[in-house]
């Protein structure tokens, strides 16, 4: 089984450490000081458990690698559009394409049934990039829980979480699926096949989406706008518009909001990826975490006001950084 982890950074790298450490036939897909340090060093991933370096096959040229089994894609959502034909050469007959990124998945409506079946979503998908590029049959999803840093080039560490829960867009415990849940548990991971992913994407956009933005307006840190009555309020509400979007798609919450937003005050002050990325004058995921639900919104017919004037504010924010065009 040849896997290759396309957007070797934080999540990326750690998953490819734990593949190479269990012997997998695993490579990655990185590029400028990171690539440089992995090749001449190997990649280490420092744990709560100790510290490690192992030595791994990396390029920024997929074609040095060639067709894989399957190419798990790690990038920011905004980056993988644009680099869609750069990874054909990884994509043979029997690839599949993992995609383990934020916010709502481009292959959302592949396989969803009803009315909406094959809806394409130009926020997170633009011109059809994905769907063209590498076809919705090819695409098993993948929700990424775990949390961890690039702290130097060539250098991961790991802070919590070790689940990649996997689901096929149609519900099945297909056999590509089994063999990589079974590939990744033998790598230490939990790799569960779930047969109703979406309400696991949504689980984890609802805070990504309310969160995330909230954070990159104040710069506060997830246990104060968590607990502060007025951002608390906003992050509320615009959780509670994305429900009313995810349940007209057939979604079910495990969870009410009020015990979704604690979820988010007890990880302590927490700096969300989206402030990180505007700190460090990083594109922010905000089409995929945001606009994308504005757009589901626009296609369910739901009202989404409180989501609007936060994406709207977000956007600038971006804009006067430089950060979004």
């Amino acid at each position: 089984m040849k896997i290759c982890i396309f957007g070797a950074g934080a999540i990326g790298g750690y998953m490819g450490v734990k593949l190479a450490q269990a012997g997998a036939d695993v490579s990655l897909v990185a590029r400028g000081p990171h690539l440089a340090a992995m090749k001449e060093n190997g990649l280490t991933l420092i744990e709560e458990s100790g510290t490690s370096t192992v030595s791994v096959t990396a390029s920024d040229n997929p074609a040095d690698l060639g067709p894989q089994d399957y190419v798990i894609v790690t990038l920011k959502a905004h980056s993988v559009p644009p680099v869609v034909d750069k990874m054909q050469p990884l994509i043979g007959p029997d690839t599949t394409i993992v995609s383990g990124v934020n916010g709502v998945p481009w292959w959302y409506f592949h396989k969803i049934g009803g009315p909406l079946e094959g809806t394409r979503l130009e926020t997170v998908d633009p011109g059809n990039a994905q769907w063209d590029g590498f076809g919705p049959d090819r695409v098993l999803g993948c929700v990424v829980y775990p949390a961890a840093e690039v702290s130097e080039p060539g250098v991961i560490k790991h802070i919590e979480g070790n689940r990649f829960s996997l689901g096929e867009p149609d519900g099945s415990k297909s056999e590509r699926a089994m063999a990589l849940s079974k590939a990744l548990a033998a790598a230490g991971l939990k790799a569960p096949v779930r047969p109703r992913l979406r309400d696991e994407i949504w689980v984890k956009l609802w805070g990504n989406l309310s969160f995330n933005p909230i954070s990159a307006l104040t710069h506060a840190t997830l246990d104060v706008l968590c607990t502060d009555p007025g951002t608390r309020a906003v992050a509320r509400n615009m959780m509670l518009e994305a429900q009313e979007i995810a349940e007209k798609l057939g979604v079910k919450f495990p969870i009410d909001v009020d015990r979704r937003i604690d979820g988010g005050a007890a990880v302590g002050a927490h700096r969300t990826s989206m402030l990180q990325d505007l700190d460090a004058g990083r594109p922010m995921e905000i089409d995929a975490l945001l606009g994308s639900v504005q757009e589901l919104g626009r296609v369910t017919q739901t009202e989404t006001p409180t989501i609007d004037t936060v994406l709207g504010l977000t956007r600038l924010r971006a804009r006067v950084a430089g950060l979004y065009s």
